[in-house]
Order: structure tokens, then sequence, then C-alpha cells
């Protein structure tokens, strides 16, 4: 329980080790598991898991229900002899991850599994698709319509398939029905590897933080299949779109271009989108992250067609009537709320009436008169304390770039010095915090600098640092838990 004292490390399943040029949920996965639980870890926060379209960021996937194709280990198939070891042999593993080339590989490999596997797991693949009957045919055969042309956005199909004319549809899935069963066949391989991954992982008594995007990819199953619950004109295109104003990352804002929601026809239904969305989720996560928690109370609206996001306005979102449906509604399910950005008093009040969690970022707390919340000193105990998230430059690397007042603050601060790291510096800081939960980056264990960064936000080309597994050391882990156990963060499940 997030009410106790404990834990946790991110480090996105991208960016394991493994065979292949990308992270999976095979074997690097479970010794990932193995390493947190001697590390006297509660918890491992994974970021999204969703099938990423352009430009490979997780927060803008083809679906908000379906997994990473990228993400099924190939070694598994060839035990489960969905592969031959000779089918694999042919596959490049970069140091960084190559998306283009996953792209280009990565499906043929997946399609001899499917042609292998659909026979064999007949009744457990039928038993899959009527488990996920309410999005697993609106992604399948949306896919398998994209492949169809070349990956074009679905706002450039003809009109009939745009528009979802039932006759059309009908004559699509016949077609493409092989493509439309391999799509559907992949999440099952997916799925399955997952729920064996989660399984082990609460075995050993790690707990797993996913993330829950706030908003969906323009370019989804998610919007084709229901464009009823978003902000689009008679032609299916968005009116606004999302982002947020100048700040911390960026001067002129970042531009998202996700299509905004309709959350006044969202409320006539009682948010039931919504609610399907997170129970999907809550299957797979044991705490919830929600994005940009922000944006419930008040969200950036960019004229869609706009190149800055500078050009927006602030709109009044469904505030506490959503927060709280969703909060009552999964009364069971742990949240936290990304709060980070420009954050309001009525952002602040929203947070506290949702009684929800949220963060803490050491990197942000450079305010020489002590005045930033983000301050150890300005903790609570209902929030999680990071060093810095994916969205920054691990530890190291703000360190070697920041500006020499900046430093100076941090070091009489936060007592650091060169003998125990700078970057231990802000771990015990962050372990010494009266935050109920503390979460690392794997990179400040590691101490690496900026060329680790997951990503940059508002930028393409990121979400391809990948860690050498080697430096996964039993020395590191008894590091690790003594730092925990010092700071009264031990294992919550021993």
């Amino acid at each position: 329980m997030l009410n106790k004292r404990s834990a946790g490390i991110l480090l996105p399943i991208s960016s394991l080790d493994s065979n292949y040029g990308i992270g999976t949920l095979g074997k690097k996965a479970y010794e990932f598991i193995d390493f947190l639980k001697k590390a006297n870890q509660t918890y491992w926060q994974v970021l999204p898991i969703g099938h990423t379209s352009y430009g490979d960021s997780p927060y803008q996937p083809f679906s908000s229900f379906a997994g990473n194709p990228y993400f099924i280990d190939l070694d598994l198939l060839v035990e489960d002899k969905l592969l031959d070891i000779n089918d694999l042999k042919h596959l490049k593993n970069d140091k960084d991850i190559d998306y283009g080339y996953l792209y280009e590989t990565r499906y043929e490999v997946l399609y001899k599994a499917y042609t292998d596997g659909k026979k064999k797991y007949e009744r457990e693949f039928n038993e899959f698709l009527n488990n996920n009957h309410n999005w697993i045919y609106d992604y399948s055969l949306f896919m398998a319509i994209k492949k169809h042309f070349d990956m074009k956005s679905w706002l450039e199909w003809p009109i009939e398939l745009r528009k979802r004319d039932p006759l059309v549809l009908e004559e699509y899935m016949e077609l493409l029905n092989d493509d439309v069963r391999f799509y559907q066949f992949i999440q099952f391989l997916f799925y399955r590897q997952y729920d064996n991954f989660i399984n082990y992982a609460h075995s050993n008594g790690i707990k797993i933080i996913g993330d829950l995007p706030i908003y969906v990819s323009l370019d989804s199953s998610d919007v084709w299949a229901d464009p009823k619950q978003f902000q689009l004109d008679e032609d299916l295109k968005p009116t606004f779109v999302a982002g947020v104003p100048p700040d911390y990352f960026s001067k002129t804002g970042q531009l998202w271009g996700n299509p905004l929601y309709d959350w006044d026809y969202m409320k006539t239904t009682g948010y039931k989108w919504w609610i399907q969305r997170i129970a999907a989720t809550a299957k797979y996560f044991d705490v919830i992250r929600i994005d940009h928690f922000r944006g419930f109370e008040e969200y950036w609206a960019v004229p869609y067609g706009d190149t800055v996001a500078k050009n927006g306005h602030w709109v009044n979102g469904p505030s506490l009537d959503f927060v709280s449906t969703i909060r009552d509604w999964f009364s069971n399910v742990e949240f936290i709320a990304e709060d980070l950005g420009i954050i309001s008093e009525n952002v602040t009040i929203l947070l506290n009436q949702s009684g929800f969690p949220g963060m803490r970022v050491l990197q942000f707390s450079m305010a020489d008169d002590g005045t930033s919340y983000h301050s150890p000193h300005h903790h609570i105990n209902n929030c999680v304390c990071y060093i810095s998230t994916h969205d920054n430059t691990p530890i190291m690397g703000w360190v070697k770039n920041a500006k020499k007042k900046d430093l100076d603050y941090a070091k009489l601060y936060y007592g650091l010095n060169e003998e125990e790291g700078y970057n231990y510096g802000f771990i015990r800081a962050g372990m010494s915090s009266v935050a109920n939960l503390f979460i690392c980056q794997m990179q400040d264990y590691l101490g690496l600098d900026d060329s680790a960064t997951i990503n940059n936000p508002g930028t393409l080309g990121n979400w391809r640092w990948r860690i050498d597994s080697r430096e996964l050391t039993d020395k590191l882990a008894n590091k690790i838990a003594k730092l925990t156990h010092s700071f009264n963060r031990d294992r919550i499940n021993k």
C-alpha cells in the first residue's frame, strides 16, 4: 500500500537488455525482478506498455488497450515451438533501440509465430478474443486496414472507411481476414507473456506501476472506432489538439497533437469510455500513474494545424465530477497523479479532493530561497518522491549541465560530496523524504549522465536507451537494499 514507506525503481520494459534489439517480457525482465527483490524494493515502474505508433512514444499508441508487439520475447516463442532459433539468427541487437529496423523485421518473425501457433493455441486464443471483445476487433481491423493502405493515417482512408460504413467494414474484414487474425494473435501472445511476467513479479513480492496516458493518439483505433468521445468536426478532423504552454522543457510549449475529449458528451455516458479504459489498465498494473493529471482540471487547447503550442489557451476540464467518478468506481485501485508542470491553485485543490498522491521531483527543487514544493522539507506523506523522471536527464546529467548557482545550492542543501557520489547524495535525500514512496530511475543508481536519458519531451528519436544487464550486480543490489533498510523503506511483502 502507498500509505506505508516503500521504494521502487523506474525502468521501462523497452530499456531492458535482450538478444534482439529491445527490452522484452523474457528472461531479462525476470532477472530484473530478481534484482529488485535482492535490492529490497517493492515497486517496478514500467511506464506505458502500449502499441507504439509514429515517433515510437508509448504515450502515442495505436490503441489504449493493445500491448506493444516489440515486447513479445522471441526466445520464449522458441521455447513454445512457435519459432525456430534459426528464424532469429538474422536479427541484430544494437546497444540502443533502432525502431526503424524493428518495424522492418519484427512483424515478419511474429507472422511465422502466428502461422505456427493459431492452431496450437486455438482454444486459448478464442478465449482471449471473448475476454477482450470490447476492443480487440476494432483494433485488429484498424491495424489491418492501416497495413493495407501503407500505414497511412485513418484520416487519409476512403471516406466510407473513415466513417465506418458497416457494409464496407464487412468487406474489408473479409478481404483482410488473415491480417486481422494476425494482429489479434500477437495481442494474445503479448498478454500471455505479460500474465506470466506479472505473476512472477507478484510471487516475488514486486508490484508493477504503469502509466495511463491522459490522451490517445489521433491515429488510433480509439478515435476511429468511437469518434463521439473526441472534439472532431464533421469531417472527423480535430478542432483543437493537446499540448502544454511554454515551460521548463520548451520555450514554445509542447505540441502533442492528440485529439481532445468531448467531456460534455462523456459526462452524459457516465464516463463509460474512461471506466472501460481504466478497468483494462488495472488488470495489468498494481498502481496506475495518471499522466498529466492537471488536464482534468484545465487543459491546453491548440488550434488544429498550428505548428507550435504557444498559440493555445486554457479550457476548463471535467474536474471533480470526473475524478470522483473514477476514484469511487475504482476504490480498490491505487493511483498516482502526475501533477507536474504549471500547477494552479485549482489543480492543487482537485488533487487534495481526489486523495491521490502527487509527485515531487528533486531535480526541480533548486530554488535557492527554499520555496520549491519539490524540496524535501515541503514533502508530505501522501506523495511520491522522485529524483528525476523519464522526462528528465538522469541526475548526473543534470550535475554535468547545471548552472553553477544551482549546483552550489544543491551541494549545500543536499550535502553533496564526491566521496559519497553526487547521485547517491540525491538518493539519500529521496530515501529520507517523508513521502510514502520513493522511486529512483535505474540510471541514477548507476550514476549515468544525459546520454542515458529516456525521453526529451517535445522531440522525436527518444525511448532508445537500454541498460547493460551486467551492471545489475549483487554488489549494487546489496548497496540499494542497505540504503532502503536504513530509511525504513523495506519491502512491504516480506
